[in-house]
């Protein structure tokens, strides 16, 4: 068993990743997302393996940041990081995807989910409900409040075409 599930992580891990900073809008977060998720796929390894256990693996993923509001470890407030200068981008502040990555951060775990679920993996509104296990209204109030929420921010208009294009992945 364990081969066959060292290979599925070796293969998808950092398909899995990309998908968890998306979701949690933090490379960190993202990269214990896919941890935790990947646990879980383990423990179920016998009954999805056969099927899709990367579906299996998103939709965990999916739910647990669904539920990220809810964790006590979201009121911690990190500190900044400490930067080395030499090894430093200076086009990363004027960098439209991670401006648009900034801003996705800072909308709530709802609204952010329903964004990549609806226009970065192109689901439907009934869709992405199902997953999430809530009506399609609760999608498409989440999803209007969070364009909302992006084209108030500094991008204005720009960054929510930027989210909804996809391209801050």
């Amino acid at each position: 068993m364990s081969g066959v599930f060292e290979e599925f992580v070796t293969a998808r891990y950092p398909a899995l990743v990309r998908y968890g900073v998306l979701l949690m809008a933090d490379h960190g977060y993202g990269e214990d997302l896919v941890q935790a998720a990947l646990v879980k796929t383990h423990r179920a390894w016998e009954r999805v393996r056969d099927g899709d256990p990367e579906g299996y693996t998103r939709r965990v993923m999916v739910r647990a940041a669904w539920r990220a509001h809810r964790r006590l470890w979201r009121r911690e407030v990190p500190v900044a990081p400490m930067s080395d200068p030499a090894a430093g981008d200076p086009f990363e502040a004027s960098d439209t995807a991670q401006v648009v990555l900034r801003e996705l951060a800072k909308l709530p775990a709802q609204q952010r989910v329903v964004l990549i679920l609806k226009y970065w993996l192109q689901l439907s509104d009934g869709q992405i409900a199902e997953q999430l296990g809530c009506a399609a209204g609760t999608v498409k109030s989440r999803n209007s409040r969070a364009l909302a929420r992006l084209r108030a921010g500094p991008l204005g208009e720009a960054a929510a075409e930027v989210a909804v294009r996809g391209s801050a992945g």
